[in-house]
């Protein structure tokens, strides 16, 4: 018997006249883990679209159990046994896990996922489908319990299970363990391996090697569009594995050397966030260091985002102090203060924020007028009508040599750059102000091995320049290797601070579930 499930023909996938996927071929077989791996560009998402019916092929062939498929849609993709676990969710918040399990289903769909022509449309009975599902692959699920008041990793085993019940063989899930703990990881690993055991097929999209190593059975990679290859995991390694996706050697060690001389640069004390319901932020209390990355772990909507956003000037605290130490050891109040003041005040800080589009740049403005967006409204006598826009060229032009953005021009808008390229001119703009505090929200999120490096290097770089910088990472493993100390937040409460040097992610994932840790 054939145990293909899955086949891939010369696909390919065209956006006017930029080609996401050239007669890409590669094959899934039934109850084995395939990660599929590539830098940003590479043509994975796409590749996956085209499989789940989001996205039509311009050429190429699906064989789905051996016969050749046509899929135009979702539903299409469902209706052979394909599913997608998006890395955003879609799911009706107010809606139970039950509610959202069956939601869009046909009575004819909800009939034939039953085996039962005369089904009638009843929660319960779809309840007690779902947890029969659940309790096959060990999940952990209350079918009755509403979208808002789950956890992320139950957000996620949600998405799974909507899949399941549609009757999905064959599985696509994209970065899922990008925002999960260790535990959580680890939990999502052992229900991967069920399925796997019961012949389910399943693809993973990740940028996360030891990952790739410890779960996957095979790796294909894809470089700029074109299929490279496909390895036993067994066979290969993480450095063999970013050769092939990158084309050169990669050395993965970030080069962090201790501390020299740190001196408080930033204090926070009993720092409280209300946001009209609760506490987002509740009495935290730290002290950034010039010389050192301190590190801020917890998991989704623990309050790392106001945090930043309450040192950078852009939220109103309820209670506590923002203190800034300039280098003559002059001490500074920021939390009345908004960003234009902190810069009048000739305070430099740097903030490079979550929302890349939404907050950190301008998605219809060029380049150019994204680098400017740090200065424009800076006194000049010399232009007090018109905008002076030859520093800011030249200082673009710095950012896009030494930082590789791939752009057609420093007249582009910034929107048609991909995610990794934007990424890039957001962290040069911030970091070309030479900050004595540098705070960095999930810089690397989405981006290739290559470039997270590149944005780790330059880190390191301002560290080494006198800076503090406060860097907000989802994943552990790099948080360790790259910081000196990690604050890590619970629930919008300071768990611990611990040192970097000496804490495994096992015990910061523990913290980042429970409060009342030492400090």
């Amino acid at each position: 018997m054939n145990n293909v499930a899955l086949e891939l023909k010369n696909i390919t996938k065209r956006f006017g006249e930029v080609i996401a996927n050239n007669h890409v071929s590669l094959t899934v077989n039934r109850g084995e883990i395939l990660a599929l791996l590539g830098e940003n560009g590479s043509g994975k998402t796409s590749l996956m679209n085209v499989i789940s019916g989001i996205y039509y092929p311009e050429e190429g062939e699906i064989f789905v159990n051996g016969k050749s498929v046509q899929i135009h849609s979702p539903k299409e993709a469902y209706d052979y046994h394909i599913g997608m676990i998006h890395q955003h969710y879609k799911l009706v918040d107010v809606f139970t896990a039950t509610e959202n399990v069956v939601l869009g289903l046909s009575k004819e769909e909800y009939r034939q996922i039953l085996n039962n022509p005369k089904a009638k449309f009843d929660l319960k009975e779809a309840a007690k489908r779902m947890k029969e599902i659940a309790d096959s692959f060990d999940f952990h699920i209350n079918p009755e319990q509403k979208v808002y008041s789950m956890s992320v990793s139950q957000k996620q085993t949600l998405e799974i299970l909507k899949v399941l019940f549609r009757g999905a063989d064959i599985l696509i899930l994209d970065e899922p363990t990008a925002v999960l703990t260790p535990q959580e990881t680890k939990q999502l690993f052992k229900v991967l391996r069920n399925m796997k055991k019961a012949g389910k097929s399943i693809i993973i999209i990740t940028h996360k090697l030891n990952e790739v190593m410890e779960i996957s059975d095979r790796v294909s990679v894809l470089r700029k569009g074109e299929y490279i290859g496909t390895v036993n995991t067994s066979e290969t390694n993480e450095a063999n594995l970013t050769e092939m996706m990158v084309g050169k050697k990669i050395d993965l060690n970030i080069q962090r050397k201790k501390p020299v001389n740190p001196k408080d640069r930033l204090i926070i004390e009993n720092l409280t966030i209300n946001n009209g319901t609760r506490n987002v932020l509740d009495h935290v209390s730290f002290v950034a260091k010039s010389n050192e990355i301190l590190g801020i772990a917890g998991i989704a909507g623990s309050g790392q985002k106001e945090l930043l956003e309450a040192i950078a000037g852009l939220q109103n605290i309820s209670e506590g102090k923002i203190e800034f130490i300039d280098d003559n050891q002059q001490y500074i109040d920021l939390q009345t203060l908004n960003p234009g003041k902190i810069r009048e005040l000739g305070i430099s800080l740097s903030f490079v924020p979550e929302d890349r589009l939404g907050m950190g740049l301008v998605s219809t403005f060029d380049l150019v007028d994204n680098v400017m967006l740090r200065s424009y409204n800076k006194k000049d006598k010399n232009h007090l009508f018109t905008t002076n826009r030859k520093d800011p060229s030249s200082l673009t032009k710095n950012i896009v040599n030494d930082l590789q953005v791939v752009t057609p021009s420093l007249h582009t808008e910034i929107r048609k750059l991909s995610g990794g390229n934007v990424q890039k001119v957001l962290v040069g703009r911030e970091i070309s102000s030479h900050p004595r505090v540098l705070m960095a929200a999930y810089p690397v999120r989405g981006l290739d091995i290559n470039s997270s490096y590149l944005i780790y290097n330059l880190l390191m770089e301002q560290k080494e320049n006198n800076a503090a910088v406060i860097y907000v990472g989802e994943d552990l493993d790099v948080l360790i290797d790259l910081c000196d100390r990690i604050v890590v937040l619970c629930d919008g409460k300071v768990s611990g601070i611990v040192d970097a040097y000496n804490i495994s992610k096992e015990e910061i994932g523990l913290l980042m579930t429970k409060t009342g840790g030492e400090q």
